[in-house]
């Protein structure tokens, strides 16, 4: 029996649609891999690559993740990864100021009236009377790496607080968890570590709080970064990444980072779906029940517009070329790219 004229046409078009998909398949996904530490101050790469900001743009982007903040640069360098996320180094600051890396845009700082870094004792120093950070002379400190962001922590500490850091016993352990295990045996005094990290050993009694960062001193610790030769021939590509990654600092601070008129910081509807996505990433297989509380007490301070401050990114080039750590001739300005983003701040 002959099909009615009208099933008939739909059928042929149906048929010309499957045959034009066919022929013209929807346009790949352009891979990008970036380089984080499973950090909640990444927070906002986090949305953004959740909540599917990246693939709009035409991006697929593949997290690649590491244990300290120095092998981040090398990668970047090296082409194993296309961006990084993470803290700048002394090491970081001599890559890009030959030439290597790009700076464009903002991770997270540390901010007065908002969470930071955490100054730690170990059990055993706590015990002996290590109670105050002006007290660090003639104490031990693990850092990931001579030149690291804990290196410089510790360095803005010493000149706030008027103790010598050159009487502070610095220990290279090569990594976060390292680090952590060094303060849980007693084999160091102290470290200073990400407030997710913190927080743990705290609660397990392994170490006591002597204090926190953001309290004494303001910093931008961190960026988005990529290779000078990515910055400049894949331009499109970075404009197209940069978009994403701002929609996702944006959705970070107004999940993490609003104040009510008292001052201090208030939940959103948002808040909890917001850390449950970051969870995945910083506490991967933890229930969302465990995961979600921490994510929202562990909340750094993150521009909503991922703005760099310029200044302060000049001061710590300073600080370490005072410590011998990065080239005398390395010129600041020459690490930036700031044509990605409007409005980066104290950029003068």
């Amino acid at each position: 029996m002959a099909l009615p004229l009208r099933t008939r046409i739909l059928s042929a078009l149906a048929a010309a649609a499957a045959a034009l998909c066919l022929a013209h398949p929807a346009s790949a996904q352009e891979k990008v891999s970036v380089g984080v530490l499973r950090f909640v101050s990444s927070g906002g790469l986090f949305l953004a690559v959740e909540k599917g900001y990246f693939k709009a743009e035409g991006l697929d982007v593949n997290l690649t993740f590491f244990e300290a903040a120095q092998p981040i640069a090398l990668a970047v360098v090296s082409g194993d990864v296309d961006f990084g996320v993470t803290a700048f180094t002394a090491g970081f600051f001599n890559l890009a100021g030959k030439g290597a890396l790009k700076i464009i845009a903002a991770q997270a700082k540390e901010a007065k009236g908002y969470e930071g870094n955490l100054v730690l004792a170990s059990k055993a120093a706590a015990e002996k009377g290590f109670t105050d950070i002006g007290q660090f002379a003639g104490k031990s400190l693990g850092i990931s790496q001579v030149g690291s962001s804990f290196h410089y922590q510790i360095g803005q500490l010493a000149r706030i607080k008027g103790f010598d850091l050159a009487k502070v016993d610095l220990k290279p352990l090569q990594s976060l968890p390292n680090m952590m295990a060094a303060l849980k045996s007693g084999q160091v005094d102290s470290i200073i570590i990400a407030p997710h990290l913190a927080k743990a050993l705290i609660a397990s009694g392994d170490a006591k709080l002597l204090g926190r960062y953001s309290d004494f001193d303001e910093y931008q610790f961190g960026g988005l970064f990529t290779a000078s030769r990515t910055a400049a021939n894949k331009k499109a590509t970075v404009e197209k990444f940069v978009r994403a990654y701002q929609k996702g600092a944006a959705d970070y601070y107004a999940a993490f980072l609003q104040k009510d008129a008292s001052g201090a910081i208030k939940t959103t509807p948002d808040t909890d779906a917001a850390a449950a996505l970051i969870a995945k990433s910083v506490y991967p297989g933890e229930a969302a029940a465990t995961a979600v509380p921490k994510v929202k007490a562990s909340a750094f301070y993150v521009d909503p517009q991922a703005r760099l401050d310029v200044a302060d990114l000049t001061r710590q080039v300073e600080w370490y070329k005072q410590q011998g750590l990065v080239d005398a001739a390395i010129d600041p300005k020459a690490m930036l790219d700031l044509g990605f983003i409007q409005g980066h701040q104290n950029a003068q």
